[in-house]
């Protein structure tokens, strides 16, 4: 967790969406020290509230509760929604009706900016040995990943039509530390993912910006110049974890769609399982 200075406190109230997930969890604290108030909700239960915070179970397909969810927020941070490949049903009523609720409700409310976590899973068929940016067109790998390019769209809607201000984080992946040989790659360091956060969140101007969320790696898929309009500086990196990363996955089996494609076991998961 990073050290915060007094002047961090930037917004009255923020909107915590997906508190329950692990990535909601890892922000929840951090999160507390740029607010008055943080307001934290899902569809799961979540831990009581502390000191300057505000808890709301509610689902996101549900219209009206999401319309009461936003009252009164200046702005959101959206990881709620299904976060893996799952059956077409609870990705539609969590990432599509779900999104379209909230941007609804943002625009009613009159909230002005929203930080959604996308996914590299956007993007999961391109090749690992290709580097693709922010604007490269989508390719994604299963419906996980077309909900979350419906959202990018819908955010990009949003922005063009009432001037609700987006950035879309394509989150790699955020865990403690790498675990296999790809995540060398996708990694993404708790305090990196803050700082993301953070900088989406206090950018002076980002309309509609897409930015891959992903540490300072020696490797890796992505190119963020076109997002560095924002102020994100990863300081975290992979790299120290590559000896015993590749001590316990020394070969790769290239003939294997989740060694070719960026978008991992992703790319073989059964949507319909």
């Amino acid at each position: 967790m990073l050290d915060h200075p007094v002047s961090a406190l930037r917004f009255t109230r923020l909107l915590l969406t997906g508190a329950a997930g692990n990535l909601g969890q890892a922000l929840r604290p951090r999160l507390k020290a740029y607010c008055g108030t943080l307001r934290v909700s899902d569809l799961n239960e979540m831990a009581a509230a502390s000191e300057g915070e505000e808890v709301v179970q509610a689902p996101l397909e549900d219209r009206s509760r999401v319309q009461s969810l936003l009252e009164g927020v200046d702005a959101v941070v959206h990881m709620g929604g299904v976060s893996t490949e799952q059956p077409w049903e609870p990705i539609l009523a969590g990432n599509i009706v779900g999104m379209v609720n909230l941007y609804e409700a943002a625009r009613l409310q009159g909230v002005r900016r929203i930080v959604f976590a996308s996914s590299n899973h956007v993007t999961g068929f391109y090749r690992q040995d290709e580097v693709i940016g922010p604007r490269t067109a989508p390719r994604p790998d299963g419906f996980y990943g077309l909900s979350k390019a419906f959202g990018e769209d819908l955010a990009q809607l949003y922005w063009d039509r009432w001037g609700i201000e987006t950035v879309s984080l394509r989150i790699g992946s955020s865990f403690p530390e790498p675990r296999d040989r790809r995540m060398l790659a996708t990694w993404l360091s708790h305090d990196d993912l803050e700082r993301l956060v953070v900088a989406a969140l206090t950018a002076p101007i980002v309309g509609h910006s897409i930015i891959y969320g992903m540490s300072d790696n020696q490797a890796t898929w992505w190119d963020n110049t076109a997002a560095r309009h924002i102020g994100y500086r990863p300081r975290d990196s992979s790299d120290r974890f590559r000896e015993a990363v590749e001590s316990r996955q020394p070969t790769i089996d290239v003939n294997d769609p989740a060694a070719r494609f960026q978008g991992g076991a992703f790319v073989k998961a059964a949507p319909h399982g």
